[in-house]
């Protein structure tokens, strides 16, 4: 089995097949949680599932007892190289002081918080100085623990817009005008450069800002930002070189846009209008709301955490998105989970399940966006996202039946990631 270095509940690689055990299991495609729960594990890998599972020879049981075993969580919306800051203020000074190494030490933190709550697989959108893409790699070599990752390198976006990682600062913040290297386009031809630049330095997606955002001071949170020839350019080049898209789009228009050019997620979609939801549903496109990022905005209003100008702005957001939701929910659109990991505190990531459901999700579907949806949208599909013979052992555990309370979802005890057993807290 893959080994992790100096983790005390790794397995060896010589150790024998594991088989898991629990009251009930969730598989990730169907639409009811079964019973009992039965999961065969061996080299990394499930090799058998369901009660009628053969049990190997000197296979070594682990029982979880009344619990349900479910496929590792899949984020598909986070920030791992980037700490929660209630103050805004503070945030922001600690991305001027803090130096790129000591980011990333703090960041190994946050990877290891992620995988312990069961998020066995994330979609990065949006980092600084190659820190996702070292997080990333550190993950695969068994160099420290985390979920399997995959990154973007730079969000790309407008001159003073909310991909703009100067904008709202004194000019030239980094010794010249942000240009490609720092997620800057201005043209089709500069779309297409900044994409191979980012798969260049080792983006396996590639994300972009298509309307303005809260934590932006110098955009309003709804108005596009990139042109329709931009986000054409875009998104075909990402996709000519086999690379998934998703754009970060509040308003409307913006989002559709990116929705015609051939955007494979629309992030956030808060001010979603019916006719770019009708848009989604036809061409299939995914939508990630992030309204664990809402919360975390809630907590932050506090007289003196938030600059005026991204309070209103935060507050229009947080009053309009579950109505979104709720609509989008109602239309059967393609809903993932995705979480903005960094705008609330780190590891809750699981609270997503609980506010989809509030807007009219049923909670097994709940569950299916945050495992087989997510690996759908992710292009993993193939690897994880299910509890099926072959698949990646990927494997999380919650006490009780969280078909019939969702909210057990963010009482993960057990974490199994590539066969590998990172949490067991039941002895």
């Amino acid at each position: 089995m893959a080994a992790a270095l100096a983790l005390p509940l790794a397995l060896a690689a010589a150790d024998p097949p594991i088989v898991l055990k629990a009251a009930r299991m969730f598989d990730g495609k169907g639409d009811r949680v079964v019973s009992p729960g039965l999961v065969v594990v061996d080299a990394g890998k499930i090799t058998a599932v369901g009660q009628g599972a053969a049990i190997p020879p000197g296979a070594q049981t682990i029982d979880l007892g009344d619990a349900t075993l479910l496929p590792g969580f899949i984020d598909a919306h986070t920030h791992l190289s980037d700490p929660y800051e209630r103050d805004y203020r503070q945030s922001e000074m600690d991305l001027l002081k803090k130096a790129p190494p000591e980011r990333a030490l703090i960041a190994s933190e946050i990877v290891r918080i992620t995988l312990m709550v069961g998020f066995t697989t994330v979609r990065d959108v949006g980092s600084e100085d190659l820190i996702d893409v070292g997080l990333r790699n550190a993950i695969n070599a068994g160099k420290i623990p985390g979920p399997r990752m995959l990154v973007s390198v730079r969000a790309l976006g407008s001159t003073g817009g909310h991909c703009d990682p100067a904008a709202g600062f004194i000019p030239n913040l980094f010794g010249h005008e942000a240009g490609i290297p720092d997620g800057v386009i201005n043209s089709p031809e500069d779309a297409r450069k900044a994409v191979r630049y980012n798969i260049k330095y080792g983006a396996d997606i590639i994300k972009t800002c298509a309307t303005g955002g809260v934590l932006s001071l110098t955009d309003d949170v709804d108005t596009p930002q990139l042109t329709q020839a931009e986000l054409d350019a875009l998104v075909d080049e990402a996709h000519s070189l086999r690379r998934k898209t998703a754009a970060h789009a509040h308003g409307a228009t913006g989002a559709k846009r990116a929705i015609r050019a051939g955007i494979d997620s629309i992030e956030h979609g808060t001010f979603l209008d019916d006719e770019a939801m009708r848009m989604m549903k036809e061409r299939g496109t995914f939508y990630i709301p992030t309204m664990m990022a809402a919360e975390g905005l809630k907590e932050s209003l506090t007289d003196g955490y938030m600059p005026p100008v991204i309070e209103k702005k935060a507050r229009l957001a947080i009053a309009q998105l579950h109505e979104t939701v709720t609509k989008a929910v109602a239309m059967g659109l393609k809903i993932g989970l995705g979480t903005d990991a960094a705008v609330y505190p780190h590891g809750k990531n699981a609270g997503e399940f609980e506010l989809l459901a509030s807007c009219g999700m049923k909670p097994v579907n709940a569950l299916k966006a945050g495992t087989s949806v997510d690996a759908d949208l992710l292009g993993v599909a193939d690897r994880t996202g299910t509890l099926e013979a072959g698949k990646l052992a990927d494997v999380v555990a919650v006490p009780g039946d969280p078909a019939a309370d969702i909210r057990q979802t963010q009482k993960v005890f057990f974490v199994m990631k590539d066969g590998v057993v990172y949490r067991n807290d039941k002895k």
